[in-house]
């Protein structure tokens, strides 16, 4: 079995964003695994220790992007691939477009990624890219299980869990909950150090970067503005109730 596993390097979700001219500030800043992918790479690690596979990881960024491949290897990943070419670092259309040309220069059954990632939330380069490949996409699960040639998988919906079955090839993406992400060991640590990460460009896939161009473009970037403070209301319930409707009124103008 051959796994491929969709993973983005992003923010720590405890940093602070800064922007400079519109644009968010990179620095002092640490990246990590976007936080859903963890879920797949250990799911892709934990299949190939229960049925033998073969774990591959691919990432669409700039050199520091490495250092998380390098993390996905030193916790059991085989492979890894990085696409470092500026100009196919775009929108999702174009993402998703680059991620088919990697998928297709091998045969995968499985294909995993996070659900989202936190720095955009678009949640669109797995669908994107499963329709890409003609191949069947089950969103946001919380429990796969393997047979054969086949995947079983859970999904919360209202409240409840669908229990979905697909043939393989499959691309699935991760929630929360589905397993508990690994921490790299030494050992395995200084292995991955040592394992050659493959570096792609455009030309590499033979992608025409004119017919792929994003297809959305981000004009401004802003923080949103500080709340203001809350208002306590004072006195007996019915001044209070009066104050209240006072200031929906004249204050917030919505009665």
């Amino acid at each position: 079995m051959k796994i491929l596993v969709l993973l983005k390097q992003t923010f720590d979700t405890e940093e602070n964003i800064t922007l400079s001219n519109g644009k968010v500030s990179e620095d002092g800043v640490k990246f990590v695994i976007n936080p859903y992918d963890e879920y797949a790479v250990e799911e892709a690690i934990s299949i190939k220790e229960k049925h033998g596979a073969e774990v591959t990881v691919v990432t669409v960024g700039p050199p520091r992007a490495e250092a998380a491949l390098r993390t996905a290897l030193a916790v059991g990943a085989d492979n890894a691939i990085i696409v470092n070419d500026e100009s196919v670092f775009g929108d999702e259309y174009m993402i998703s477009k680059v991620l088919t040309a990697v998928a297709k220069r091998d045969t995968y059954d499985l294909i995993l990624g996070g659900y989202m990632a936190v720095d955009d939330g678009a949640a669109q380069v797995g669908p994107r890219l499963a329709e890409e490949l003609g191949i069947a996409h089950i969103s946001t699960i919380t429990n796969l299980e393997v047979e054969g040639n086949k995947v079983k998988v859970e999904k919360d919906v209202e409240g409840d869990i669908e229990i979905i079955e697909a043939a393989m090839p499959v691309l699935l993406t991760a929630q929360q909950g589905l397993n508990e992400p690994r921490y790299p060991a030494l050992p395995g640590i200084m292995k991955a150090k040592k394992k050659t990460i493959e570096r792609l460009a455009a030309a590499d896939l033979g992608l025409n970067i004119e017919a792929i161009r994003s297809k959305s473009e981000v004009l401004d970037q802003y923080l949103p503005q500080q709340k203001a403070t809350g208002k306590i209301l004072q006195g007996e319930l019915s001044e209070q109730v009066s104050e209240l409707i006072e200031a929906l009124r004249f204050e917030a103008k919505v009665v």
